[in-house]
C-alpha cells in the first residue's frame, strides 16, 4: 500500500495499491463518470435504486451520479490551501467521533431531487489530513447491506490496520513514515 499526496500539501492523500494504475480516489472518479460501468451498475442495483430513492430509469441515475460526481470532484481537488477538510469529511459513524485514525466519508449533503448516493471515505489523521480509502454508490441505509458497500468498510478497516502496524496514529508519523519509504 502507497500513498498519493492529492493537494499536494499533504492535508489529502488516497491510498494507492501496489497493483493499480491509480489511487483510490481518481479510480472514483473515473469509474463515476462512465457511462458504460453506471449503467451496469445501476441495472444491478435497480431494487435498490427504486425502493430507496423511488428512481425507476437508470438514465436518470447515470445523469445524477455523473452531476454529483463533478461536485465533488471540484470540491476535493479544487480545494483552496485555506480550505478545511473537516467540514468536507464527516465521521462515518457517531460512535466514531474523536477516535484515532477515525472512518470519516464525503459527500454532497444539498441535491435537488434526493439524496446523493455517492460516497468518499476516508482515514481521517488529524484534525484537516485525510487519507481516502475508497468510496461507493450507496443506495441502501447500511453498508453492511450490499457487497459493494461492505467492501468499502473493508477497505477502510484494511489501511487503518496498515497505519496502526506501520506505527502511524496521527499525521506526524504518517509525514515520518512517507520521509522514510
Amino acid at each position: 500500500m502507497t500513498f498519493d499526496d492529492i493537494t499536494g500539501d499533504g492535508r489529502l492523500w488516497a491510498v494507492r495499491n501496489k497493483s493499480e494504475e491509480d489511487n483510490e480516489l481518481y479510480k472514483l472518479f473515473d469509474r463515476w463518470n462512465d457511462v458504460v460501468w453506471l449503467r451496469s451498475f445501476f441495472k444491478a442495483n435497480m431494487d435498490d435504486l427504486t425502493s430507496y430513492f423511488k428512481i425507476t430509469d437508470v438514465k436518470d441515475a447515470i445523469m445524477d451520479t455523473i452531476e454529483d460526481s463533478e461536485s465533488l470532484e471540484r470540491m476535493i481537488l479544487d480545494l483552496s490551501p485555506y480550505a478545511n477538510l473537516d467540514t468536507i469529511f464527516r465521521p462515518l459513524s457517531n460512535y466514531n467521533i474523536g477516535v484515532y485514525l477515525e472512518k470519516d466519508k464525503a459527500k454532497i449533503n444539498e441535491r435537488r431531487h434526493h439524496a446523493s448516493w455517492l460516497r468518499i471515505y476516508a482515514i481521517k489523521l488529524n484534525q484537516g489530513v485525510y487519507i481516502v480509502t475508497g468510496g461507493s454508490i450507496k443506495l441502501t441505509a447500511t453498508m453492511q447491506e450490499r457487497e459493494h458497500t461492505a467492501n468499502e468498510l473493508l477497505k477502510m478497516e484494511q489501511a487503518r490496520r496498515f497505519l496502526i502496524e506501520n506505527g502511524i496514529v496521527d499525521d506526524d508519523g504518517f509525514v515520518d513514515y512517507m520521509k522514510e519509504i
